[in-house]
């Protein structure tokens, strides 16, 4: 908190979430100021196992006097399609109540968020004010893997994307482009991608335990890259660094 961070990416199976929420409980700040997000779990996709995650996290909540999630994500779309939506029914019965303030996806292709929508539509036309609303939409993005359908699919329907792994691990800082970019701008490879995923309408949410980088892939707000500088980071790749969760198909 002491670097400005006040946004907390937590998830179940992250086992982090007790341990965030005290961290922003003893920063004293007004409960409005900070944004803490969780994820119901791979294997707890559907209403009832959702819904009971759901539960136990915001029992976490209440035992640091937060009040309430700002996000609940479902961390990624296995499980098949039933399992998928009775998880999302728990998702917005707990918007409903106002224990949580938004509810999104995260790991979800083009056909998930297709299949989302379809069945928001009818549980509209059933029943109005029972679908929820989409608000977010986490995956794995940087130059390497723009994902322009995905990101095409949530612009148009005013979906917010959160990009997990903004800095690829580390694994690319030596790319020639980057090192390139960085020089030029008197920056750091890390927050050239930082500003990269900011100039691309992102929510990025770089990682580190080192507070000299947490310091640096925050101080990203004094420089642009030009449009030259986003073609040549403009890859092509289809190249994750982490799992891949949009390409399921279960």
């Amino acid at each position: 908190m002491k670097t400005g961070y006040r946004h907390v990416d937590s998830a179940v199976v992250y086992r982090n979430e007790a341990p965030s929420l005290a961290g922003m409980r003893s920063a004293s700040l007004p409960r409005s100021s900070l944004f803490f997000t969780s994820k119901v779990p791979p294997k707890a996709m559907s209403y009832s196992a959702a819904s009971q995650c759901i539960a136990e996290t915001l029992a976490k909540v209440d035992a640091e006097g937060l009040e309430y999630v700002d996000l609940y994500l479902l961390h990624c779309p296995y499980g098949g399609r039933d399992a998928r939506i009775g998880a999302w029914r728990a998702l917005v019965e707990a918007a409903k109540s106002g224990r949580v303030r938004s509810i999104g996806v995260s790991n979800y292709g083009v056909h998930h968020l297709e299949e989302l929508e379809a069945w928001q539509a009818q549980a509209e036309r059933e029943r109005p004010g029972s679908a929820g609303v989409l608000s977010v939409n986490q995956v794995e993005l940087h130059p390497w893997l723009a994902r322009p359908d995905i990101v095409q699919w949530c612009r148009r329907r005013d979906v917010i994307l959160e990009a997990y792994s903004p800095l690829v691990r580390a694994e690319r800082m030596e790319e020639p482009v980057l090192r390139e970019l960085a020089q030029k701008h008197a920056r750091t490879p890390a927050q050239v991608l930082v500003r990269w995923s900011l100039q691309m309408g992102f929510v990025p949410l770089p990682k580190s335990v080192t507070e000299r980088r947490i310091e640096e892939n925050a101080d990203v707000y004094g420089f642009e890259l030009d449009q030259a500088d986003m073609e040549r980071l403009h890859t092509g790749a289809y190249a994750p660094c982490t799992w891949d969760p949009t390409v399921s198909r279960d």
